[in-house]
């Protein structure tokens, strides 16, 4: 799939794959040098613009690195990028950690990952059939 990009800033890097034909997400980069305090959430620009197709939607996803290491998460996960939207791409971060945490430019900041996606049509009914799992809710098939 071709998806066309917009570069905002010549300096930034586009997203690419770290292990062509093995990794599900691109890296999306930092635009621009951010400082995280703990418990604080930002904005990270990302100097793209993206043109996604109609029937396809753009996700946002954290890097277990970032997670893992350092308890840098993405905020929204999953960020959702619209197929009209058209703005640059922002990624929303936040700090778990109790450390500082910098973001210099062209820092690996998230993964996107474009998925099919389909319009659906709600037909409202009084009774919806049952299945094995019928109401059962959060936790109720126990803990193993």
């Amino acid at each position: 799939m071709k998806i066309k990009i917009k570069r905002m800033d010549e300096d930034v890097e586009l997203p690419k794959y770290q292990h062509l034909g093995e990794d599900c997400g691109m890296d999306l980069k930092s635009r621009y040098d951010y400082e995280l305090k703990p418990a604080e959430y930002k904005l990270i620009k990302t100097g793209l613009k993206i043109a996604i197709p109609k029937g396809y939607g753009g996700f946002i996803y954290p890097r277990s690195g970032l997670a893992l290491n350092n308890g840098i998460t993405v905020l929204n996960a999953d960020g959702v990028i619209d197929p009209g939207y058209r703005g640059e791409v922002g990624v929303l971060l936040i700090n778990h950690s109790d450390q500082i945490f910098k973001i210099n430019k062209n820092d690996r900041i998230a993964q996107l990952i474009i998925h099919k996606t389909y319009q659906i049509e709600f037909i409202e009914v009084n009774n919806l059939g049952q299945s094995l799992r019928d109401q059962g809710g959060f936790g109720h098939t126990g803990r193993q």
